[in-house]
């Protein structure tokens, strides 16, 4: 399902009058009549299924518009096939498939016989996208075909980030390629989450009565249980005190999650305009459902007329100024035609090349599953002391250690560690010199770029804040993250600009937020509350912290995922460390016996021997007796 203002297109064109002067900029389509065709099919298709969609996409620069619409066409055709009913589930997972894989066939031949995947097609190679990050929501989409069951809100919220979040992250990958990046800042990516949510819970409640005729009721248990035989009168299309009472707390929560003005503060006046309106036309959207009653059961409600021309209107004045003062990126030729074997999880495994050999051949010790660390964190320090002893500048350091790193992804893959985390740099080290700073955020960017960790089965993430960082690394980095998002090897996390004291202020005042909203009572908060409010709540605590540098501290790095880490120290420099030494690390790991506050297991064993090799009859001693 995919989130819409459900208005009528008649009405819509009513309200939102499409402008007769000829666009400054189009995506040139040549004198292909075929593919001209087809962009017109994918904005038909946008218009009917989606025309609150249709509605924020002609907020858009004119040069996007085709991307745009034909990115949701084909997120629609791939919704309408597993929804529809006239087909047993199996056959609608092998019409979802046949699609992806056709598309895949598509983009390695530049063309398509299918106008849908043919605009498609054109708008990837004409804008360079990578399509390799819609594969989850393509899973998804598969699965959807037999239905779905949510115990409680976190299970719903993953399967609102499959689903959505992966098409909403390709539109703003067109903004970024036209010059006028929808940018999130970091410490505002829960709101951006919250909006999603929204978004999806608004079209659910919108949706009820389609949904309900075809036997789905996409909301999750934990709040069907909270009003006791709800869920009965809503399978049994029955509107009664506890359905009433589920809809309007719903339309509620919805219109809390889709309210958040600070999302967009520092984003572009465009940009920002387009996710505003999607924000007012979905808190009149449920409007209309609160107040449409027992007939939310029955047909779509919709926002009157004028309440959609009174959003609208001023919203194509702001968006049409603020795009006339940008001076946008409009695609050159288009690219090769590419192969993109990502959209499985089959193809991708057979794209990701396996760590390059160490040089002199070292191998990876054998340890037993139930020694490995899970997580290993690890503090590089000594870049700088490394070039001072070689009379060469500190940045050249830092340009060593990019190696090193490097080589503890090797190392990681190589002996199967799930999770590696690097602390790259601190918020205390925008005190050193600004041309060592430089040097280091630069390496940074260029290895997203450039670096070899690309092709590896390798999901990248970003722990830290965006501010003073350059706007090209926090892009790279985010894109990185986008790209990678389904891979299933190394989770490699890499802190820059982070800070841990930060990082729990800032988690805290996540949990008050909630705790003011009414999503949490403050009087049952507990550990797991607190860390699902972290910027990673999956991220594992660190069983190993490894910190080089012959320096043993801690340094302010994650406070609360090392709790319980088990702490090595060693003297060399960061550069001149490679993949032996974090395997020494682990193996050092191994051999320590965690209690964790209790005795371990070795700890009792030995302790029921020593007591089976004392003599029961033999007479206490004074030591024994204390005389």
């Amino acid at each position: 399902m995919r989130p819409t203002t459900h208005s009528s297109t008649a009405d819509l064109d009513a309200a939102l009058p499409a402008q007769r002067a000829r666009p400054t900029h189009r995506p040139p389509t040549g004198d292909d009549p075929s593919l001209r065709a087809a962009y017109r099919l994918c904005r038909r298709i946008t218009r009917v299924h989606d025309p609150g969609i249709y509605v924020l996409i002609q907020l858009m620069p004119t040069v996007l518009r085709r991307a745009g619409w034909a990115l949701w066409a084909a997120a629609t055709v791939l919704d309408d096939l597993a929804d529809q009913r006239d087909a047993e589930r199996a056959e609608r997972v092998a019409r979802v498939e046949m699609w992806t894989h056709a598309l895949q066939c598509d983009l390695a031949a530049g063309t398509s016989r299918d106008p849908v995947r043919h605009a498609l097609v054109d708008t990837v190679l004409r804008w360079g996208l990578d399509l390799s990050s819609l594969r989850g929501a393509l899973n998804s989409t598969r699965d959807d075909t037999c239905g779905r069951h949510f115990a409680d809100w976190a299970e719903w919220r993953v399967w609102c980030g499959e689903g959505l979040v992966p098409w909403v992250d390709q539109l703003r990958h067109l903004f970024e390629q036209a010059g006028a990046p929808m940018t999130l800042r970091l410490d505002r990516q829960q709101d951006y989450k919250r909006f999603i949510d929204g978004a999806q819970l608004t079209d659910i409640l919108t949706d009820l009565s389609a949904d309900l005729a075809q036997g789905d009721l996409l909301l999750p248990q934990e709040a069907l249980d909270s009003f006791p035989g709800a869920e009965d009168d809503l399978r049994q299309g029955s509107w009664s005190p506890a359905t009433a009472a589920l809809v309007r707390e719903l339309t509620t929560l919805a219109r809390q999650w889709v309210t958040r003005p600070a999302m967009t503060r520092g984003m572009h006046p465009g940009a920002a305009t387009v996710l505003d309106t999607a924000a007012c036309l979905m808190r009149a959207q449920l409007d209309a459902v609160e107040g449409a009653g027992p007939s939310v059961l029955e047909r779509v409600p919709r926002p009157s007329l004028a309440v959609r021309t009174r959003i609208l209107a001023p919203a194509r004045i702001r968006s049409k100024l603020a795009w006339s003062l940008t001076p946008l990126t409009v695609p050159g030729p288009r690219r090769p035609a590419v192969t993109v074997s990502g959209l499985s999880p089959e193809a991708e495994s057979t794209t990701l090349r396996p760590p390059p050999p160490h040089r002199d051949g070292a191998r990876p010790p054998q340890i037993a599953a139930h020694r490995m660390p899970a997580h290993v964190a690890v503090i590089m320090d000594g870049n700088g002391r490394w070039a001072e002893r070689r009379g060469l500048p500190r940045p050249e350091g830092h340009r060593a250690g990019t190696a090193a790193a490097r080589e503890m992804v090797y190392g990681a893959l190589e002996i199967g560690l799930r999770h590696l985390t690097l602390y790259a740099f601190s918020t205390e080290n925008w005190k050193r010199d600004t041309k060592e700073i430089n040097a280091i955020l630069e390496a940074m960017r260029r290895d997203l770029d450039e670096g070899p960790i690309r092709d590896l089965d390798v999901r990248q993430r970003w722990l830290g804040r965006p501010d003073k960082l350059p706007d090209e690394l926090v892009q790279a980095l985010m894109c990185a993250e986008r790209r990678t998002r389904n891979r299933t090897g190394l989770t490699l996390t890499v802190c820059i600009n982070y800070g841990g004291r930060s990082e729990i202020t800032r988690a805290a005042a996540a949990l008050a937020q909630a705790a003011q909203a009414g999503d949490i009572d403050p009087h049952l908060i507990g550990e797991d509350d607190f860390a699902r409010h972290l910027p990673y709540p999956d991220m594992p605590d660190v069983d190993l912290l490894w910190r080089t540098g012959d320096e043993q501290r801690t340094s302010n790095f994650l406070p609360w995922h090392t709790t319980y880490a088990e702490l090595y120290f060693t003297p060399n420099y960061w550069p001149d460390v490679d993949r032996r030494d974090l395997w020494q690390a682990i193996t050092e790991y191994s051999r320590r016996q965690r209690r964790h506050g209790g005795a371990t297991i070795m700890d009792t064993v030995l302790e029921e021997a020593l007591q089976l090799t004392e003599d029961p009859e033999a007479e206490p001693t004074e030591a024994e007796t204390g005389t």
